[in-house]
């Protein structure tokens, strides 16, 4: 498999993980699909808190930021492009949502990526019954990681 990455990273302030850990965590949740491409491209954003604000605004009639937005290519063209794509990841939100959640910075990018690659591939989380599948996906891919699993909430000492 052979994966072209598009990495725009208009968030530099950040600790955000290096293109060699985005792109392993991207062809973990590619590989895990039975007939993935052999050739995959994919542009993936990273945006500060307003920037990601402002797109979900935008594309899902919501206020703030949210961690991921995907957006699949679904062009008609003659012949199969191999353009799965766009990802947008709010850096901030990511580590907030790390720090709230009591997991690794890279554990929660991993996911995040895992979970927007799984968007982008056809999965969704619209119903129970979806959102079941799509968690057990999501958490066989990262344990295969060696990722915890990432609907496990940590438990807090009171």
């Amino acid at each position: 498999m052979h994966l072209s990455l598009d990495l725009d990273n208009g968030c530099k302030d950040t600790d955000s993980p290096d293109e060699d850990q985005l792109r392993r965590w991207i062809s973990a949740a590619l590989r895990s699909q039975a007939g993935s491409r052999d050739d995959t491209e994919i542009a993936l954003k990273i945006v500060d808190e307003t920037e990601g604000a402002a797109l979900n605004q935008q594309y899902r009639g919501r206020q703030g930021a949210t961690n991921v937005l995907s957006f699949p290519f679904a062009a008609v063209t003659p012949e199969p492009l191999p353009m799965l794509g766009d990802l947008v990841i709010c850096a901030p939100v990511v580590a907030r949502e790390a720090a709230e959640q009591n997991k690794s910075s890279e554990a929660h990018w991993a996911h995040m990526l895992v979970h927007g690659v799984l968007h982008l591939l056809g999965h969704d989380h619209l119903t129970d019954e979806d959102a079941e599948r799509m968690e057990a996906l999501e958490t066989q891919i990262m344990q295969q990681m060696d990722y915890p699993a990432p609907y496990l909430t940590a438990e807090i000492a009171p």
